[in-house]
């Protein structure tokens, strides 16, 4: 009996989630952060061992030796929207670390016209008010070491608050978990967002809807849902680094971003989506690095009906001198055509080289 009972709260439970899935859902956690992971495709689930890897794969957060703390500022849409990105982690002790971080994504000054015209049709300047739309994430990382030696774990835990001025505002929680694996100098990473699924709920302010349920015939008459729900999405790469010459050293990542939805990319079905990216860095001496990469493969349709194949290259390059680096990313956010490029800079910091 209680195994049909549990049953039937199960097949309830999937009916109502199924109902509220969402294939694009908290896409600002999707940008990425850290300009050196954005210049190279954001290829580095294997590879990141340093503060940025809250995000990227909290298991490379074995790797530190010290307090890091980084930052990261990003203007997209030529301007129009802000992206930044603050993150700090520790090692506790040889086998544990922990981390948190930040992520703004916002457009702010936007202009209220929803009182601009009265019932009479008198246009009033002085109703025009100015508001704000931000998404937020507040992530917390704990990283251990696995029962093998060169195998490494990590789990975040993520608060979501996005708000649309007056008008609307959410909480959503989630998790994600990531192991990275080493052997014979190849590297490997596994990044699963949103594992447990994210869910997010939404408090609309329905005076404000009134104001523009009738605006437009037809449209706006009826509230939103108040619930959705994102799909786990996996990273998974390889990587190995390969000694050029003397004092240069090319460190080369393939990873493969899967989401279970049918979208434009170059390999795409009705169950799951691979979008294949790959990255490279070369460094002298450990000390300046040159990084490219190529990502979004997508297939594309012309207005002819003609079909092709987009892609997104990325550039970028880094400095590092005792203890501070600094990293520069020209990056495209979307199609090639079209798309506004954007200019991202990060700073890390590893509070090591300031001990002595």
């Amino acid at each position: 009996m209680k195994k049909q009972y549990f049953f039937l709260f199960l097949l309830c439970t999937l009916q109502i989630t199924a109902q509220t899935f969402r294939n694009y859902s908290n896409e600002f956690l999707n940008i990425g952060v850290d300009a050196r992971a954005l210049g190279m495709s954001k290829s580095v689930v294997a590879t990141s061992n340093n503060v940025n890897a809250v995000y990227w794969n909290p298991a490379g957060l074995l790797n530190l030796e010290d307090y890091e703390g980084s930052l990261m500022h990003a203007s997209y849409f030529a301007g129009i929207a802000n992206y930044n990105f603050a993150a700090v982690a520790l090692p506790i002790d040889d086998d544990s670390a922990i981390g948190i971080s930040v992520i703004r994504f916002g457009v702010d000054d936007i202009l209220n016209t929803t009182e601009l015209i009265d019932n009479q049709g008198n246009i009033n300047f002085n109703k025009i008010s100015l508001f704000s739309t931000a998404d937020y994430a507040f992530t917390f990382s704990y990283a251990r070491n696995l029962i093998f030696k060169d195998m490494y774990f990590g789990v975040n835990t993520k608060v979501i608050r996005r708000v649309i001025g007056d008008f609307a505002s959410s909480w959503g929680f989630g998790f994600d978990a990531g192991i990275q694996f080493e052997r014979n100098d190849w590297k490997f990473g596994l990044m699963v967002r949103d594992i447990t699924t994210t869910y997010n709920t939404w408090n609309i302010n329905e005076t404000e809807f009134d104001k523009i349920k009738n605006s437009i015939p037809g449209q706006n008459q009826e509230l939103p849902e108040t619930t959705e729900v994102t799909k786990p999405k996996i990273q998974l790469g390889v990587a190995r680094k390969f000694r050029v010459a003397r004092d240069f050293h090319l460190l080369t990542e393939v990873d493969l971003n899967m989401r279970f939805a049918q979208t434009n990319d170059i390999i795409s079905s009705n169950i799951v989506s691979v979008d294949p990216t790959i990255g490279f860095e070369l460094d002298y001496t450990d000390l300046v690095y040159l990084r490219g990469g190529i990502g979004n493969i997508q297939n594309t349709t012309q207005f002819d009906g003609s079909k092709s194949i987009s892609l997104q290259p990325n550039f970028g390059v880094g400095f590092k001198y005792n203890g501070i680096q600094i990293d520069y990313a020209l990056t495209n956010i979307g199609s090639v055509g079209n798309a506004l490029y954007s200019n991202i800079f990060s700073i890390k910091i590893d509070y090591k080289f300031f001990r002595n």
